[in-house]
């Protein structure tokens, strides 16, 4: 996706002046779109995204858009608290944004594994949270969060994720349904899309009518479209590359607690600290449950636990 990211915001700056972009000594081989067109208006803080969040502010407060960019731990985690005082206490125009959803940096490990930057990012009032849910949906997103007075949090992924259905659908608020399905209802939080409607497919085979949904939009969320989906099915499933703590899992079970509704609850995610094992997105994926065949297999026990 981060090549989509780039080109949309390319096209974003050459209409609008006040655009301009920081990295904390990422995004070789990435942002050269960007860096080679506005040379004037990209800076590299270096590895230090404290300062970096507090070079941004500075630039808001002034009169221009920011957009920070960085790995997602490094991104959401190491200047949280700036985040927290400087755009989201006085309202800027702040963009994070966060490379890697999940397990994408495989390799690299533990630290590079964003697993709560959604939760984090969620808690914040004021604070636009958005998770693409396919490469064709970063210029929806962006072109939907540009014009927002406030602060917003925009998790990519790193890999290129194609789900036709979703390319140019996007609006804050809302959820993206992709199939319709009597028996359970998948939601999958941004680039898990393409993994929920594979297990949807595996299901299938099994005469379980499975449908997929895609949130997208965090914060705000999209109560209404949750409301009516999850009102309509015995069973959901909620499936993100992240803890199932805090994140498209606990939003859910907010849906359904604060709208009495009578629909049974399985969360899927990264169960814990997946330490001690490293590999590729797919090997992680699979290892962790999140890969189709593993959500197909955790959804058809669950199904069984409910039969009378």
């Amino acid at each position: 996706m981060r090549r989509e990211l780039v080109e949309s915001l390319v096209e974003l700056a050459t209409d609008d002046e006040r655009i301009v972009l920081l990295t904390g000594d990422l995004g070789f081989a990435a942002l050269e779109p960007f860096t080679e067109r506005f040379p004037d208006r990209f800076f590299n803080a270096g590895v230090a995204e404290q300062n970096m969040v507090g070079v941004a502010t500075g630039l808001a407060e002034a009169g221009f858009t920011p957009y920070v960019y960085s790995i997602s731990t490094f991104a959401s985690m190491r200047p949280y608290e700036f985040i927290r005082n400087g755009p989201v206490l006085h309202e800027l125009p702040v963009r994070i944004v966060g490379i890697g959803e999940g397990v994408d940096y495989g390799h690299n490990g533990m630290t590079h594994y964003a697993v709560e930057d959604v939760a984090l990012m969620r808690v914040q009032p004021g604070l636009t949270v958005v998770v693409p849910g396919s490469s064709g949906q970063v210029g929806a997103v962006l072109r939907a969060v540009q014009p927002l007075p406030g602060p917003a949090y925009i998790r990519v992924s790193k890999q290129s994720v194609s789900v036709p259905a979703l390319d140019d659908n996007f609006e804050l608020g809302r959820a993206q349904s992709l199939t319709d399905g009597d028996d359970v209802a998948i939601v999958a939080l941004g680039s898990m899309s393409e993994q929920a409607l594979a297990a949807s497919d595996l299901l299938a085979q099994a005469d379980v009518s499975a449908g997929v949904t895609v949130v997208a939009s965090v914060s705000p969320p999209p109560v209404r479209d949750l409301v009516s989906l999850l009102a309509g099915v015995p069973v959901a499933i909620s499936v993100e590359a992240h803890y199932t703590t805090g994140g498209l899992g606990s939003l859910l079970a907010e849906v359904i607690a604060e709208h009495a509704l009578g629909t049974r609850l399985l969360r899927i995610g990264v169960p814990g600290l997946p330490i001690g094992i490293s590999g590729s997105r797919d090997y992680m994926y699979e290892q962790l449950g999140l890969s189709p065949e593993r959500l197909a297999a955790r959804l058809l026990r669950a199904l069984a636990v409910r039969q009378p």
